[in-house]
C-alpha cells in the first residue's frame, strides 16, 4: 500500500486519543463505508450522490484515508455539473481504492487486536 493512500499521523494521532477505542473507531469506520458504497451505487439522482460523497468525503478524511477522501471530492464537486457524464468513473475508482482502504484497516483492525 502506497504511503499517499493513508495518512499515519491521522491514525497515530487517532490511537493515541481513542485509547481503547480506537479498535470500536476502525469497526465503524469500515461498517459506515460498505453502507456508504452501497448508497453511492443507488443512487437516484445527482443530490443524493452529491450527499453521499460529501459524507463519505469527511468519514475518510478523518480516519486519515486522503486518497479515498480526494475521489469522494471529486465526484462531490462532478455532481454539481451538468450533464452527467464520467460519473461511472468516478464511482468506480472509488470502489477500487476503497478496497486498499478496507484492507489497510482490516490489517490494522487485526493490529490493534492482537496488541
Amino acid at each position: 500500500m502506497s504511503e499517499h493512500r493513508i495518512d499515519q499521523k491521522v491514525l497515530s494521532d487517532l490511537q493515541e486519543v481513542m485509547e481503547d477505542g480506537y479498535l470500536q473507531l476502525l469497526e465503524t469506520f469500515l461498517e459506515d463505508s460498505e453502507h456508504r458504497i452501497n448508497q453511492l451505487h443507488g443512487a437516484k439522482d445527482a443530490s443524493e450522490l452529491g450527499m453521499t460523497a460529501h459524507s463519505f468525503k469527511g468519514s475518510s478524511s478523518n480516519m486519515g484515508a486522503a486518497a479515498l477522501a480526494e475521489l469522494c471530492r471529486q465526484l462531490e464537486e462532478r455532481v454539481r455539473q451538468q450533464p452527467l457524464c464520467g460519473i461511472e468513473d468516478l464511482i468506480h475508482r472509488i470502489d477500487l481504492e476503497y478496497l486498499e482502504v478496507q484492507r489497510f484497516y482490516q490489517g490494522e483492525r487485526e493490529r490493534v487486536s492482537a496488541g
